[in-house]
């Protein structure tokens, strides 16, 4: 039977794909107030304005790919049992290959009825328009789950986690609740790695195997290290 490894991922290994973030400081949202486009309240103030800013993420997630941390992460499924937590919207894991993926703050290629969540619609790269409304009649947003929202899966990404044999943090800073709180489910004898190139300012609840390294390199090492010791 194949080691069940989880993988937790953020920002970090979507950026060197080209994928701009919040915290950049050159980054494309700039512009933006993140509480004006990822928040609830922000959504109900302007929609016009969240919908043109997801528009413009989606045009920009059609031009971008899955790099070689994406890529290893999906090969490890031949030898491992994988399954992907990650904080990101985009669908880099799945073009990668990676068969379970769990997004806990939604996808950027899907919408969702405003007036009942649970009709969700594959849009892929295309926009949502005001006024395009779903089978309810109500309008489309995007399916992200904003500040202000529940996180509906994060009961599931927390059953993965106390499951894991291996377990894994690339590119996420931790800082993001719930999803950083993952961390300390892990069971006392599974494994841990921490990939990161600034780890030095993370609280972790217990030791981690820490790769000081941007995630296409120390993607890599970490999957050395599991292959000769597996």
């Amino acid at each position: 039977m194949k080691k069940k490894l989880v993988v937790l991922t953020g920002s970090g290994i979507s950026a060197e794909s080209g994928m701009k973030t919040f915290r950049d400081n050159d980054g494309l949202w700039e512009q933006y107030d993140v509480m004006e486009v990822a928040s609830i309240d922000g959504w109900r103030k302007d929609p016009k304005l969240v919908l043109e800013f997801y528009n413009q993420r989606r045009r920009q997630l059609a031009g971008i790919h899955p790099n070689k941390a994406h890529r290893i992460l999906a090969e490890l499924e031949e030898h491992f049992d994988v399954s992907i937590v990650t904080q990101n919207i985009d669908d880099l894991h799945e073009r990668a290959g990676s068969t379970k993926v769990l997004h806990l703050h939604g996808e950027l290629t899907k919408a969702r009825s405003v007036g009942d969540e649970t009709r969700v619609y594959d849009i892929g790269y295309g926009e949502i328009a005001w006024g395009q409304t779903g089978e309810d009649g109500t309008q489309l947003r995007p399916n992200i789950v904003w500040f202000g929202e529940a996180v509906p899966l994060i009961s599931e990404a927390d059953r993965q986690v106390r499951e894991a044999d291996i377990f894994a943090v690339i590119g996420s800073s931790l800082v993001v609740y719930p999803a950083a709180g993952l961390t300390t489910s892990l069971r006392s004898d599974a494994r841990a790695f921490l990939v990161d190139p600034k780890p030095e300012a993370m609280q972790l609840p217990r030791n981690f195997t820490v790769i000081k390294e941007v995630a296409t390199v120390g993607v890599e090492k970490m999957r050395d290290i599991l292959l000769n010791s597996n």
